[in-house]
C-alpha cells in the first residue's frame, strides 16, 4: 500500500530512483553512517519531520534516517527546489510520505508544511526555518513532543538565532549550517558551483568579460565570487560588514556600495539572507538587459513587487526561468527562477559529493539531539567539533587522501609552555 503523498506523478518514480543511486555513489560519509544506523538503530521510534528540498543527495539522507529507525515524513523548503521524480521515487520505493511539487504554489507550500507536521515529530529537520515558525506560530500543541531540531541554511540560522534572542524558541536546534564542513565546503564551493550552473543553464550566456556584482561576501558570497571570476568575470562585490568587504579587496575584487555597482553590473547575484538587497533605486540605474538572480534562501532579497510596479509592459517568459520585465524607457531587466534561489530553481543544487557532508552533519546532529536534547536549553547550537572532524575524515578517508599523525614528542610539545625558542 502507498504511503500517504501530494506529489506530482507516481510515474517519475522508477527514473527518480536511478537519479537517486547516481548521487549516493557520491556520498560515501553518508553510507558510512548509514550503515552504521542500519545496525545501532539510534533513531528508533522517533518521529522526524523534514523540509528540506527534495533532491537526489535529500533521498538518500532520509534513507540514511529511516535506516536508522526513525519513521520520517518530507516536505519541501521552497517552492521550486522539487525534484518530482525524486519525489514520486521516494513514495514508491522507500515508502516515505512526501509532500512536495515543483512550482507549488504559496498555499500549497504551507499545507505541505501543516501536513508534515501532522505527523508530530520529536525531530525537525529544516532548511529555512519554517517547520519550527509555524510550529511556534500556530502549532504550539506540538511542543510538548519535540526533543529539538536542527537547521540547513544561513537564513534559517538567523531566523532560529533571532527568536532564541527574544526567548521565543521553546526547543534546541541544531545549525548544522555552522559547521566547518559547512562553510568551507556546502557553502563556499557547493552555492558556487552551484549557482553559476542555474544562470548558465537557465540564460546560456558567456560569463567571460560580464561584470558580475555579488551582493555579500559571507561563505556562499566568497564561493559565488571565486567561480565568476574563475569564469573570466569582473567581479564586483557589495557588503555592509568592513571586515568581509576588507577580505573582499584582499581577494582581488572590487568592492563597492549597490548603488554603484547597479550602473556597471551586468549580472547581480545576491546571497545575503536580507530584505530588498537589489531595490527599486537599483533597478532604475540597471544597463539594459541586466540579468537579476537570487542564490539566497528566500525570493525577499530582490524587491520583485517594486519590480512589477515597475514595468511598462507585461512581464513575459522568453526562456524557462527567464522573466523580462521592460522598465520606462524600453530597458528591459531579466529575473531569474522567480526571485527563488537559482541553483535549485533552474538546476539540481549542489553536487552530491558536497551534500554528502552537509546531510552527514545533519544525520549525526538528529542522533545528537536525540541523545542529549534532554539536556539541552532551548538555545541554536553547533554541531560538537570532534563529530565536524570526524565527517572530515572520513570524506578524506573515501577520497584516498592521507594526513599527519602527531607524535607523542608533538603532543607534549604542544601542551606544555616550558620550552620556548
Amino acid at each position: 500500500m502507498t504511503v500517504e503523498h501530494d506529489v506530482k506523478n507516481l510515474d517519475l518514480a522508477p527514473g527518480g530512483r536511478y537519479r537517486i543511486d547516481w548521487a549516493e555513489q557520491e556520498m560515501p560519509v553518508l553510507r558510512a553512517i548509514r550503515d552504521r544506523f542500519e545496525r545501532e538503530k539510534p533513531l528508533q521510534g522517533m518521529r522526524v519531520s523534514a523540509c528540506l528540498h527534495v533532491t537526489t543527495e535529500t533521498a538518500n539522507l532520509m534513507h540514511t534516517l529511516q535506516s536508522g529507525g526513525a519513521d520520517v515524513v518530507l516536505c519541501a523548503s521552497n517552492p521550486l527546489s522539487t525534484q518530482d521524480d525524486v519525489a514520486a521515487a521516494l513514495v514508491s520505493h522507500y515508502e516515505i510520505p512526501v509532500y512536495a511539487i515543483k512550482g507549488e504554489d504559496t498555499g500549497t507550500y504551507y499545507d505541505h508544511i501543516k501536513a508534515a507536521l501532522d505527523h508530530q515529530p520529536h525531530i525537525t529537520m529544516d532548511d529555512g526555518a519554517d517547520l519550527v515558525g509555524t510550529i511556534h506560530k500556530s502549532r504550539r500543541e506540538l511542543l510538548d513532543d519535540i526533543v529539538g531540531g536542527t537547521e540547513e541554511t544561513t537564513t534559517g540560522v538567523i531566523r532560529l538565532r533571532a527568536m532564541a534572542k527574544d526567548g521565543a524558541l521553546m526547543f534546541p536546534v541544531i545549525a548544522a549550517n555552522d559547521s566547518n564542513t559547512q562553510h568551507l565546503i556546502d557553502n563556499r564551493h557547493g552555492t558556487g558551483q552551484s549557482t553559476i550552473d542555474g544562470i548558465v543553464r537557465a540564460t546560456n550566456l558567456l560569463l567571460a568579460g560580464r561584470t558580475i556584482v555579488v551582493a555579500g561576501y559571507g561563505w556562499c558570497g566568497r564561493g559565488i565570487a571565486m567561480r565568476a571570476h574563475g569564469m573570466g568575470a569582473n567581479v564586483v562585490v557589495t557588503e555592509i560588514d568592513p571586515l568581509r568587504a576588507l577580505e573582499a579587496v584582499m581577494d582581488g575584487y572590487r568592492v563597492m556600495p549597490m548603488e554603484q555597482a547597479a550602473e556597471i553590473g551586468n549580472i547581480f547575484i545576491t546571497a545575503t539572507g536580507d530584505l530588498n538587497v537589489i531595490d527599486e533605486h537599483h533597478f532604475r540605474s540597471m544597463k539594459h538587459g541586466a540579468v537579476v538572480a537570487n542564490s539566497g534562501h528566500f525570493n525577499v532579497e530582490i524587491n520583485i513587487p517594486a519590480l512589477q510596479r515597475m514595468s511598462v509592459e507585461r512581464p513575459r517568459l522568453v526562456r524557462p526561468y527567464v522573466e523580462e520585465f521592460v522598465v520606462e524607457g524600453g530597458k528591459a531587466i531579466y529575473l531569474l527562477g522567480e526571485g527563488r534561489l537559482i541553483n535549485l530553481a533552474a538546476a539540481e543544487g549542489h553536487p552530491a559529493s558536497v551534500m554528502d557532508m552537509s546531510f552527514a552533519n545533519q544525520a549525526l546532529a538528529a542522533e545528537y539531539m536525540i541523545r542529549n536534547g534532554d539536556s539541552l536549553d532551548a538555545q541554536v547550537y553547533t554541531i560538537p567539533e570532534d563529530l565536524d572532524k570526524e565527517i572530515a575524515r572520513l570524506k578524506l578517508e573515501a577520497m584516498g587522501v592521507r594526513i599527519d599523525n602527531l607524535t607523542d614528542e608533538q603532543e607534549h610539545y604542544l601542551s606544555q609552555w616550558e620550552e620556548g625558542t
